[in-house]
């Protein structure tokens, strides 16, 4: 039987925890980025090998997620929960004192995988928190989280190197950890589920390891080493497709699958999921190339940078909650085709992104596109969970954040890589048409020259200038692909049944076989 939802401040205490919890690993993702090329010299190593405390993180974060569901029948999902959160807090100490680059990277590692189950569970403790009529703000104040905290870990990991210790960046994570610990340990100890004592699916393990490992890998290390002209880079490829097909088929006929593909039978589970995943990967590949865009090409700081694009949490934490409020009087598919579209726009708006553009040219979309993500992230799950039992939703959480977290990366590298092959196309075709016999290029070097610069300076101000125009015609055909990609996922949500039920309200109202 389900568990009765919780009342008054019960319920405000674990959303808290629960939130804290969200925040504070979400905020992990993105927090070291900026701080690679700090910890990397206070360690003594390279830039390069300095971006293994990022994909050492990743690989293992993505291997742990998928399995939550599995985990979470065999320990329940509360003790998983506190365990999970307790062992992210110690690794994030450890990652603070890491002695040296090696130590880190392992330390980093342990944290990736302890912190797998915490998104997924903390959905799933949360939705059994809330009656059925408000589990839709249940979702609304949970999607705020993940939405404000990847906008502020590069402001906040920026000012922390600028002006504290490195560490502190990992040392942040023990007194947020450590409530959130608190208080879901008061509140949720006589909440546990149901536990099974299902067999170890092995075989599906170790193939879900070596691919997700492999293709993970891959997408992070493709860029650096020039992707498939890497013999590294096509063997993970091979280790990953092999093994992911082998996956699929093995877990297809496991009575005890590790991840339960079975729940793709449903229908606005696979709709749900496949919106939620391309709309992510367009999202946040962008939201990894403004900032290259900003600190390379118009000279911004990391900091400058984080606050043009921090503006797109504003209007999140004020329209979620009234969606959340509303949501089961709504046809959640209307919200979401309004949300596509209003990506379209904001992506159609930056095309006309330029080296001469100010401050507020790039703040501007980023806070109307803030419409856009409150109408993203929780009517979407609502309606991949639509339909479940109460004791799928784990196994159903954890599915969807994988294939969420995974198309964000593939996101990033398709994004980053494009960006930069597409500058190369446009460089070259600027300039063949720069030239000493042309006469706009020769008024051009004379004004220069009369200026001060001699003559070798001038050709560089020139090229520089064909490289920056490059950059900028590339990111805005990425707005445009993106724009035109956001369109065609406002007809993929109408193969959706509407969410007449509440996620997890524990009847089947989408058979969808």
């Amino acid at each position: 039987m389900p568990l009765p939802p919780l009342e008054g401040a019960r319920r405000a205490w674990v959303t808290l925890a629960l939130s804290l919890a969200v925040f504070m690993q979400v905020l992990d993702t993105t927090i070291a980025n900026v701080a690679i090329p700090t910890i990397a010299g206070n360690l003594g190593a390279s830039a390069s090998q300095g971006t293994w405390v990022i994909t050492s993180f990743a690989v293992a974060n993505a291997i742990a997620i998928p399995i939550t569901g599995w985990l979470a029948k065999r320990l329940g999902e509360v003790r998983l929960f506190l365990f999970s959160t307790l062992g992210f807090v110690v690794t994030s100490w450890l990652c603070g004192v890491a002695p040296n680059l090696e130590a880190l990277i392992l330390f980093r590692v342990l944290q990736g995988a302890l912190a797998g189950p915490m998104i997924p569970l903390s959905q799933s403790l949360l939705l059994a928190a809330y009656p059925d009529a408000k589990k839709g703000m249940a979702l609304a104040l949970w999607s705020m989280t993940v939405i404000v905290a990847p906008i502020f870990g590069p402001i906040l990991g920026g000012w922390i190197s600028d002006n504290w210790h490195w560490s502190w960046i990992f040392f942040i994570n023990v007194p947020i950890g450590l409530a959130a610990i608190a208080i879901s340990w008061k509140e949720l100890k006589g909440r546990e589920t149901a536990i099974t004592a299902q067999p170890i699916d092995t075989i599906g393990l170790v193939l879900l390891v070596l691919g997700v490992g492999a293709l993970q890998i891959m997408l992070d290390r493709g860029k650096e080493l020039d992707w498939f002209s890497s013999g590294e880079i096509i063997a993970l490829t091979l280790v990953a497709v092999i093994a992911l097909a082998y996956l699929v088929v093995w877990e297809k006929h496991n009575p005890h699958p590790v991840v339960d593909l079975s729940l793709f039978r449903h229908r606005n589970f696979r709709v749900g999921v496949l919106c939620l995943s391309v709309g992510f990967m367009l999202y946040f590949g962008t939201v990894v190339l403004m900032p290259l865009l900003l600190q390379t090409q118009m000279g911004y700081t990391a900091t400058q940078a984080g606050l043009a694009m921090a503006p797109i949490g504003i209007l999140p934490v004020i329209l979620s909650p009234i969606i959340g409020k509303n949501a089961q009087r709504l046809d959640l598919r209307w919200i979401v085709t309004a949300s596509f579209l209003m990506f379209a726009v904001c992506f159609y708006w930056r095309t006309t992104f330029n080296p001469q553009m100010d401050f507020a040219w790039v703040v501007w979309p980023q806070f109307i596109q803030g419409i856009a993500v409150a109408g993203f992230f929780m009517p979407l799950t609502m309606i991949s969970l639509a339909g479940l039992r109460a004791d799928q939703i784990a196994s159903a959480s954890s599915l969807s954040n994988f294939m969420r977290t995974l198309s964000g990366s593939i996101g990033t590298s398709l994004i980053t890589t494009l960006w930069e092959r597409r500058e190369a196309v446009h460089h070259v075709t600027l300039a063949s048409n720069v030239s000493v016999y042309d006469a706009n290029t020769g008024t051009a070097l004379t004004q220069m020259q009369a200026a001060g610069l001699s003559q070798q300076q001038a050709a560089a101000l020139i090229a520089n200038d064909i490289t920056r125009q490059g950059f900028f015609i590339s990111a805005n055909e990425i707005f445009w692909l993106c724009a035109i990609l956001f369109i065609a996922l406002t007809v993929v949500v109408w193969f959706a049944r509407p969410p007449f039920k509440p996620a997890g309200g524990g009847t089947v109202v989408d058979a969808g076989h």
